[in-house]
């Protein structure tokens, strides 16, 4: 067997793999050999039939599939052993003509695309702003008064205010305000912190039981999904509806928020853990604190990986990739729905490049070791969200070989905690200013 390179440009290949009997000939032999023993054929004896029937009715198929091996073993070992990089695999040329009938001797042809070469540079030259989310009083009373309308409880309510709940039956009107026959007809329940549009709002507020509103349908809800829920249709019908709905009130609810004191303080972190309201609120500082870490991370590091995109430019063998999407494709796939979606897939695959570069070239290695304490830890925080008990070692260990076991799983947490060292490796190389942002602010801009 004989490979040959042929590069067209800096990005785009040709191999040409020439293949001779020698090559192949003496697994195919051996494979007959094989089918021979195993045959069952009519007026034969197992084992018995003769070599020629074989290679009569075996013989091509065999040599195809023997060939097939061949080529992929040699092409995977021939890119290996030269460490020439590709992005997706070699592609057979559509216009290679085989005649597996007569041929003894063949040639391949495979177009590969060539990963493009860039360098990478993080310099502490470099600066970013490493915003945090500065928890303010403001926001520490926004969130005790969530948790207390949490634990608080339900009462039934006489008018409604901005954020009560309403029971009532949704009636589908026609063009001339009278109740269409066969039309909508849903009891239902509205949250008015719920409903965005200001106007509808506004009609739902002040009202009480047996009070009838006239709404327009498409200002109930935000998406067709949630209008589906609320008037027990479809989502296809929900999003072309175009109708009034006579809604009539059958019920004010509203939820009154649990007293702040000792038995709220138990409730929330077991008993004799908060005694007094500045501990609770102290608590609720460091737990908003901590519930904020991830967005800033993911803040630094989408603006990192906004730099270095704009920062490093190298092309792509585009028209090898759409081909190569098209062939490698599960599902039947257009080139005209690959065009359509190819500058994203374009972006993510250059950022792909350069954090594997980044990886490669900082020597950055996730062990199994790693991955699998990384998997308890995730396993027991499940187990105590679900308010379940502590996990023998034993049973942990099963259970994360278990997750493990999942190729798409352990795929995630691998790449999950490569991030997590490129993070690390970010935030040594550059320059970093932290600052404090209002929360508002932060995720206005984030």
């Amino acid at each position: 067997m004989n490979i040959i390179q042929e590069n067209i440009d800096e990005l785009n290949a040709v191999l040409k793999v020439k293949v001779v009997a020698n090559d192949y000939l003496p697994k195919v032999e051996t494979a007959l050999k094989d089918y021979q023993k195993k045959a069952t054929i009519p007026g034969f004896r197992p084992g018995k039939v003769p070599t020629g029937m074989i290679k009569k009715m075996y013989g091509k198929s065999v040599m195809v599939d023997e060939i097939n091996k061949l080529l992929n073993d040699s092409l995977y070992k021939y890119l290996h052993e030269n460490k020439i990089e590709v992005l997706g695999n070699p592609l057979p040329k559509a216009d290679s003509v085989i005649d597996w009938d007569n041929q003894q001797e063949f040639e391949f042809l495979y177009e590969m695309g060539l990963a493009p070469k860039f360098s990478v540079d993080l310099s502490p030259k470099d600066k970013f702003t490493y915003q945090t989310v500065k928890v303010d009083e403001s926001l520490v009373n926004k969130y005790v008064t969530d948790i207390a309308k949490r634990y608080g409880k339900v009462e039934n309510v006489e008018v409604s205010e901005e954020t009560d709940l309403l029971n009532g039956d949704f009636v589908e009107l026609d063009a001339n305000g009278e109740i269409l026959a066969g039309g909508i007809f849903k009891t239902g329940s509205l949250f008015l912190d719920r409903v965005k549009d200001e106007a509808t709002k506004k009609a739902l507020i002040g009202i009480k039981k047996e009070d009838k509103v006239v709404l327009d349908a498409q200002k109930l809800s935000e998406n067709a999904t949630d209008l589906a829920a609320l008037l027990g249709i479809d989502k296809e019908k929900a999003e072309s509806l175009n109708c009034k709905l006579q809604f009539t009130v059958k019920g004010v609810s509203r939820l009154a928020a649990a007293e702040i004191n000792q038995e709220f303080f138990s409730k929330i972190y077991g008993e004799g853990n908060v005694t007094t309201e500045e501990e609770f609120r102290a608590k609720i500082k460091d737990e908003l604190a901590g519930m904020f870490v991830n967005d800033s991370e993911r803040k630094f590091y989408n603006e990192v990986v906004e730099y270095l995109m704009n920062k490093i430019n190298f092309n792509l063998p585009t028209e090898f990739l759409k081909r190569w999407i098209v062939a490698a494709n599960d599902k039947p796939v257009s080139f005209e729905q690959v065009d359509a979606e190819f500058d994203n897939y374009s972006k993510g695959l250059k950022w792909q490049l350069i954090e594997n570069k980044i990886i490669k070239e900082n020597d950055l290695q996730v062990t199994n070791e790693e991955v699998v304490e990384h998997t308890k830890e995730l396993i027991l925080q499940q187990f105590a969200q679900m308010g379940q008990g502590p996990m023998g070692d034993e049973e942990l260990n099963q259970t994360a070989q278990r997750v493990l076991s999942n190729q798409e799983e352990a795929k995630k947490l691998y790449e999950k905690l490569y991030g997590q060292k490129v993070m690390t490796l970010f935030k040594t190389k550059f320059t970093l200013e932290n600052k404090e942002v209002a929360y508002d602010d932060f995720f206005k801009k984030a």
